[in-house]
């Protein structure tokens, strides 16, 4: 494979990195105090699967989430933040590719009828997808370092 300025596996790194970047953004941009102690972010996910076209998307909200808005609205905060770092730092690299790409799953699932947000998450999603078979953690990670997932 021919590449301009760094190896193939190093344009992997890069891709890899930048999607940390795109988790840990999300993560930040979050209002945490809202979502943990009010609730917003749960509630209007909430709003959103009471009115969704798919019955399995209501259903499983109402089965999975709404028992559980406080613990789940710390597992969506929490979820991005070790995604982000952990991409960003190559740790666990494949765990975090695959655990992305099953949340940006859910996101694009919950979300099917919001364009934007169905262009951000099939995007972040087909990053994961050639990150983890283009194997992104071969270099500038931890997993390399350690020797991890060779």
């Amino acid at each position: 494979m021919d590449t301009i300025w760094l190896t193939g596996a190093e344009w992997l790194a890069v891709l890899r990195i930048g999607l940390g970047l795109w988790w840990l953004e999300s993560w930040r941009h979050k209002d945490r105090k809202a979502w943990f102690e009010r609730g917003t972010g749960i509630t209007w996910a909430s709003s959103i699967a009471a009115e969704h076209r798919w019955n399995a998307v209501r259903s499983g909200f109402r089965a999975a989430v709404a028992p559980h808005p406080r613990m789940m609205a710390y597992i969506v905060v929490y979820a991005e933040l070790a995604l982000g770092l952990g991409l960003i730092t190559g740790f666990l690299t494949p765990i975090a590719l695959v655990g992305g790409l099953l949340l940006n799953a859910l996101y694009f699932t919950l979300m099917v009828h919001d364009v934007a947000e169905q262009g951000q998450n099939s995007m972040m999603a087909l990053m994961s997808v050639v990150g983890l078979f283009g194997m992104s953690w071969q270099v500038w990670s931890l997993d390399s370092l350690f020797g991890l997932f060779l």
